[in-house]
């Protein structure tokens, strides 16, 4: 009669204790993929500071690289340092004088900004589209190549606050490497709010014709690496 050598029997205590363990590291995997910050349309956490895009990139015309300045030459777009802020909005001091630009130095909304300064330490800015660790985006890779900033931001210059309205999804990201023409434009329209496409294959072929046609990467690699 076949029996079990002896070892099994604590092989069977650790699947006791491994079982468990695994599933919970599966719910945890689980709920870290399917995060709000992740993957959810419309996940827009109150910030710090009340500043609004609407205004600043729409209104004002501000253009996305005056405070993502690294968005062109680096991976990461960057939190734009409280210095840059200060540049338009200068706190007065115990006389009413001010170092730089003072627009609505005393509002109450401007409060963090200034304390930060005074106190040299950052905003604590809330991320809103925010990747898994496991995902590698190069921002400068697409932005140099005419991917513009709505294809995955949307119209941020009409948001007061900034949400996700887009899932950033594997599916999402493949779909547009798959046939990336389509979002393709002229790169000194990259960060262009309001540019539309011209209707005509052949007008549009003309204006992006030293990136058009971009045969882009699908090799798993390309992003997890």
């Amino acid at each position: 009669m076949f029996q079990f050598p002896i070892w099994v029997n604590s092989l069977i205590k650790l699947s006791l204790v491994a079982i468990p363990v695994g599933g919970l590291y599966g719910i945890f995997l689980l709920a870290t993929a399917t995060a709000p910050e992740t993957t959810h349309i419309g996940y827009a956490p109150k910030q710090p500071v009340r500043f609004s895009h609407r205004l600043h990139a729409g209104q004002l015309k501000m253009d996305c690289r005056y405070c993502h300045n690294t968005v062109e030459t680096t991976a990461h777009a960057s939190i734009p340092p409280t210095a840059t802020c200060i540049n338009c909005h200068s706190p007065a001091d115990g006389n009413g004088a001010v170092s730089l630009t003072a627009i609505h130095a005393a509002s109450p909304d401007l409060a963090e900004v200034h304390r930060s300064w005074a106190d040299d330490t950052p905003v604590k800015w809330k991320r809103v589209h925010d990747l898994p660790d496991f995902v590698q985006f190069d921002h400068s890779a697409h932005v140099a190549r005419g991917v513009s900033c709505v294809s995955c931001h949307d119209r941020v210059d009409q948001m007061d606050v900034v949400s996700q309205n887009h899932t950033l999804s594997m599916k999402s990201c493949l779909e547009c490497h798959r046939n990336p023409d389509p979002h393709l434009r002229p790169l000194d329209k990259v960060t262009d709010m309001d540019w539309v496409a011209p209707k005509s294959r052949l007008e549009m072929g003309a204006l992006i014709k030293d990136h058009m046609n971009i045969k882009a990467n699908q090799n798993c690699s390309t992003c997890h690496y």
